[in-house]
């Protein structure tokens, strides 16, 4: 290649090089929840849904359908001819990014608050797009934003993170670690933003030390779209363009979504850097492509064979009604849920019950067929001979006195009320795609004032009221979630979120999602948004009362807890612990339960996490019906991060619990129908682990 064909080949439009037999590629792609921006495709519940699942399964289930839209979507469109952004192999997903704050617009898009929740989910979304193929990927996979991203959106671009060693290696890394050891992934984004000074796209520190050095990362790195302007803009890190470009290359950016790298061509000329760097990008690049099967007859590959009908397929519209119906919270319920046969009259209310975009959240594609919440319960209303209505009563944040009267008037009507309230992308999401506050971000986390007088006037009524609560964040409800006879939440729940909502309000499933964020309960419980120390942060280190805790969710079953046993419980530094713990139904009726393992250090030498889940498995149990499961903790399990950045196992004493929710007070559960606890004595040397 010439100097100028290499350079044409890093930025993510790729145009072909035709005396080589070299095709033109976009390199940017999305699949967050499905196939975004081309065409129809299947669109599943958004990240924060699958989080809300914790189904590592599941979740890998539905990476492997997205996979196949996207192989048998990017062959039809080379069929056609086309080879433009949005109809590639190479996706900017999965969003892994910890969820530190509930402000955050972007947060929708991540897998939570839990480092090492994100990090199995993570791994097994990039696993399932990646596939399983000892030489070809089926897709290639992308985990951004590298590193410590999660707002503010409106100072991204300039923002620079100052964070402590103990919080970096603590909460910031750990999943990416486990997408590139684990996961295999093909491909890294930088962030805007810069770490300590230096914007991530240029620091040898990130892509350099930890992710190559450290980790023995060996794919590309590329940076988030038009990032490299902002090295020069915004950081302040370079005079001009080609600086700008040079450092990042010379860091390890081998990609640039955007077009600043056209600029490499004056670096050369000025001896910014050497274009053997130029080489090593290319080489990564193209082992990319190679690995795709781009330069390979398709007969040779096998995931070129998958026919465009597997696109949008029947089966895949049932994972994405499994994958909603998984997702959803209870929260609350005092005796309203499941929809009694005694109702006879459902009235449904609220500004996001017929809401599209509440199904679709944000990087998403376009369904052939959506059920929205009101299209849920109309249907299963009408299958019961259940006579229904619906009225808005206010758009999520204006107030009408005429819509609240109908509001009121209706629900004097009904037997009982179902109130669909919450938030929608246009209240948070990414930088310029919101009509909100802060340019996607969300100063407050309650809920709109006008939703809360919506329910105080339909309260009026004196019916149950069941809150179904949409968005992709924690939200606080005030007195809302004493008042209201249950309360669901719903997340943004995929092209059949509402179908998902009318199987679980009916009893048609019993729900078994669980938060994967905590859910405070006001503004006053958050530090500054802007300052990134964990402390005080998400349930590893908020020491207040949250409305409802990471992992909390309720059930229309109940689920005993026995014998739970740690072999050895007694053990030298380094060995593993073996942990079993016996889970049966006793409740009425078939369901899933999220068991998790939480460790709490209560000898460490340096502040550590008040717990950490460190395990955790969903499984179905029909009524009556007992299982053994079965957990191996790791030396990584037991450790803590030092003040230095330095990973750990120390001596000392362990606080072991296992339930289908965090314990409470002194590390105990209220009953062995949540959960148990032990204790486990560690001896021996304290031992360095590698981060």
């Amino acid at each position: 290649m010439t100097r100028e064909e290499k350079i044409s080949q890093m930025m993510d439009r790729a145009p072909a090089i035709e005396r080589l037999g070299v095709p033109a590629y976009g390199w940017w792609n999305e699949a967050l929840h499905g196939v975004a921006r081309a065409g129809v495709a299947t669109v599943f519940p958004q990240a924060i849904a699958l989080a809300a699942t914790f189904d590592e399964d599941l979740v890998h289930q539905v990476a492997v359908v997205i996979a196949d839209e996207a192989r048998a979507k990017h062959h039809e469109f080379l069929r056609q001819g086309q080879r433009e952004r949005y109809q590639g192999l190479s996706f900017f997903s999965p969003n892994i990014n910890i969820f530190r704050d509930p402000r955050w617009g972007r947060g929708h898009e991540t897998y939570g608050e839990d480092p090492y929740l994100t990090g199995r989910l993570g791994v097994a979304f990039i696993r399932g797009l990646q596939g399983d193929d000892p030489k070809y990927y089926k897709t290639l996979a992308t985990a951004k934003h590298f590193a410590v991203h999660s707002g503010p959106e409106s100072e991204r671009h300039s923002f620079d993170a100052r964070v402590s060693a103990h919080d970096l290696y603590d909460t910031y890394l750990p999943q990416f670690e486990m997408a590139v050891k684990e996961g295999k992934v093909g491909s890294v984004m930088a962030a805007y933003n810069a770490l300590d000074g230096k914007a991530a796209a240029t620091s040898d520190q990130l892509l350099g030390k930890i992710l190559r050095n450290q980790w023995g990362f060996g794919g590309f790195v590329v940076t988030d779209c038009y990032a490299i302007k902002d090295v020069y803009t915004d950081h302040g890190q370079a005079k001009d363009a080609a600086e700008a470009s040079a450092l990042a290359v010379q860091a390890g950016t081998d990609l640039e979504c955007g077009a600043e790298f056209h600029s490499l061509s004056g670096a050369l000329e000025r001896k910014l850097l050497p274009e053997a760097a130029l080489d090593q990008a290319l080489v990564r690049l193209f082992l990319a492509r190679f690995r795709l099967g781009m330069f390979d007859p398709t007969e040779r590959v096998s995931f070129a064979q998958i026919p465009y009908s597997k696109n949008d397929a029947p089966e895949h519209r049932a994972l994405a009604r499994r994958a909603a119906i998984e997702s959803l919270v209870l929260l609350e319920n005092r005796g309203a849920l499941p929809i009694a046969p005694q109702v006879k009259r459902l009235a449904l209310i609220g500004p996001t019950a017929n809401d599209v975009e509440v199904l679709l959240g944000n990087y998403n594609g376009t369904p052939s067929a959506q059920v929205t919440i009101q299209g849920g319960l109309e249907r299963a209303s009408k299958q019961r001979g259940i006579e229904f209505r619906s009225t808005l009563g206010s758009t999520v944040d204006e107030r009408s006195e005429q819509e609240l009267a109908q509001a009121e008037a209706l629900a004097g009507w009904a037997d009982l009320v179902v109130l669909a309230l919450g938030i929608t992308p246009k209240q948070e999401g990414e930088e310029g795609e919101t009509r909100g506050h802060a340019q996607g971000d969300r100063v407050d986390i309650a809920l709109p004032t006008v939703q809360q007088e919506l329910f105080a006037r339909v309260q009026r009524a004196k019916k149950p009221i069941v809150v179904v609560l949409t968005g992709g964040s924690a939200q606080a409800l005030g007195t809302i979630g004493r008042q209201a006879a249950a309360v669901l939440v719903s997340w943004y729940s995929g092209e059949e979120g509402g179908s998902a909502v009318a199987d679980v309000l009916f009893g048609e499933q019993s729900p078994a999602g669980r938060l994967p964020v905590t859910f405070y309960a006001n503004n006053a419980d958050l530090p500054p948004f802007a300052d990134y120390s964990m402390d005080r942060r998400t349930y590893r280190y908020f020491r207040g009362e949250p409305s409802w805790s990471f992992g909390y969710g309720q059930s229309y079953t109940t689920f005993r807890y026995q014998k739970l046993e740690l072999s050895p419980a007694q053990l030298d530094a380094g060995a593993p612990v073996a942990l079993q713990v016996d889970v049966q139904n006793v409740g009425a009726r078939a369901g899933d339960e999220v068991v998790q393992v939480y460790v709490t250090d209560e000898k460490a030498s340096v502040p550590v996490p008040i717990r950490s889940l460190v395990a955790f498995q969903r499984v179905r149990l029909e009524r009556g019906e007992r299982r053994t499961l079965k957990f191996e903790l790791s030396a990584r399990a037991l450790s803590i991060v030092l003040a230095n950045g330095t990973r750990v196992l120390e001596p000392g004493r362990f606080q072991i619990a296992v339930g289908g929710r965090q314990p409470g007070p002194g590390n105990r559960f209220e009953s062995d129908q949540y959960g148990l606890a032990s204790v486990l004595e560690v001896g021996g040397e304290r031992l360095t682990l590698a981060n």
